[in-house]
């Protein structure tokens, strides 16, 4: 199987960075920003989206572990905060790679179920396979990709990294 980096550890960081600054374009004027992140990588991803973002704006920016089951999406899905916590407030909604559209758009359910001031998403990489009409409001980069390629995101340590395997 060959492997071709599509990202380095600075194009990584800089894509980061960007998406941050976009959403606190969107988010400046909240006083709370609730990103929530699927786990495991896109939990990871909020978190780096967290300390760019701790740097731009003076708003109070909270992590939230989305769960969802991805083979068997139908499963309730689980957060690590109340519901309470992010009623009303502005959500941003994260994952590594956006592939099919599934995981996203049964999280997305999830958070319909409560009233939001604003539902948006971001995804480091967005491969263009869509079953659901789901997208992207904030992405690092866009690849057209094989169904049979893998895109691995690596950012659970230094150096990160996006490979196409």
């Amino acid at each position: 199987m060959t492997e071709n980096q599509i990202l380095d550890h600075n194009q990584v960081q800089h894509k980061i960075r960007r998406i941050a600054y976009q959403i606190a374009e969107v988010y400046l004027k909240d006083d709370r920003i609730i990103l929530a992140g699927i786990a495991n990588g896109g939990y990871t991803f909020a978190k780096e989206l967290k300390k760019a973002l701790s740097h731009i704006i003076a708003t109070e920016i909270v992590l939230c572990k989305v769960i969802v089951n991805k083979t068997n999406p139908l499963e309730p899905v689980k957060t690590n905060l109340k519901p309470e916590e992010y009623t009303n407030c502005g959500v941003i909604l994260c994952d590594d790679v956006l592939n099919s559209g599934t995981t996203l758009i049964y999280a997305v359910k999830h958070f319909l179920d409560v009233p939001l001031d604003r539902l948006k998403t971001a995804v480091l990489v967005n491969r263009n396979h869509k079953k659901y009409p789901v997208k992207a409001d904030f992405k690092g980069t866009s690849l057209s990709t094989t169904m049979e390629e893998h895109i691995e995101v690596q950012l659970e340590q230094k150096p990160y990294s996006v490979v196409l395997k």
